[in-house]
């Protein structure tokens, strides 16, 4: 089993360890070598302000979850993330035929359309990611010659989608500005994704951004590829 290699937060310089033991229970946190600052200032940081820093996209805070941290759950971040894009399409697609009967509302539970709608955003979100990892595989790896962690990237890409819980608040509290608001989320959730490439890859802004972008129009077009096809799942799901 290889030795575990942290990361500076402030200057991405690898390093051994992110503090020292000492006796009675003493820590003193490990000091950079190149930048000569904390090596990860936010081990003694709260939870919270960990996560505030990471709303704001702060690249120190990116590093220490990606690198510094053994935070595991990207694949149920990842499939609670659907479920509330999923529901979001299914409240749309019943939006019309919403009643206060209970009896609706049970029928409603029962409905195969949410899992329908649950498929569709999982498509889509895999031609996100296949599109920039494909990108990222055939600039970096081939081009540049460097190493390619596709795995990684992939886990910094699911991560960073931590943004798309906010569509439940946004469905709950509708309003006039809905739109807009999911139009808003969408940018903080590709915002998210483009600090986590340029975290993992220690790339430049333009890189990311690219990298989005040809994830964005992979997404579209697997988007306008299964509403096109004859037996369109969303063409089933809207029959009657």
């Amino acid at each position: 089993m290889g030795k575990v290699v942290y990361r500076c937060v402030e200057c991405n310089e690898k390093a051994s360890e992110l503090h020292r033991d000492y006796s009675n229970g003493i820590l003193k946190i490990t000091i950079c070598e190149s930048c000569q600052k904390p090596v990860d200032k936010y081990i003694e940081y709260d939870p919270v302000i960990i996560l505030i820093d990471a709303i704001l996209c702060k690249t120190q805070a990116f590093r220490h979850i990606l690198f510094n941290t053994s935070l595991d759950i990207h694949w149920k971040l990842c499939v609670f993330c659907l479920l509330c894009e999923a529901y979001l399409r299914w409240s749309s697609l019943h939006g019309s035929k919403q009643s206060s009967d209970p009896a609706d509302i049970i029928r409603y539970t029962k409905e195969w359309d949410f899992y329908g709608m649950f498929g569709l955003a999982a498509l889509e979100l895999s031609a996100f990611c296949c599109g920039v990892l494909w990108f990222l595989w055939v600039v970096v790896g081939r081009l540049q010659g460097r190493t390619v962690e596709l795995s990684l990237l992939l886990r910094a890409l699911l991560l960073s989608c931590y943004g798309k819980v906010l569509l439940i608040p946004a469905v709950i509290w509708e309003n006039d500005y809905s739109q807009l608001c999911l139009g808003f989320i969408k940018l903080f959730v590709l915002t998210s994704n483009s600090q986590a490439i340029r975290v993992i890859l220690n790339s430049s802004r333009r890189l990311s951004l690219t990298a989005v972008c040809v994830g964005l129009l992979s997404e579209t077009c697997m988007a306008q590829a299964i509403t096109r096809l004859p037996w369109s799942i969303q063409d089933m799901l809207t029959s009657d």
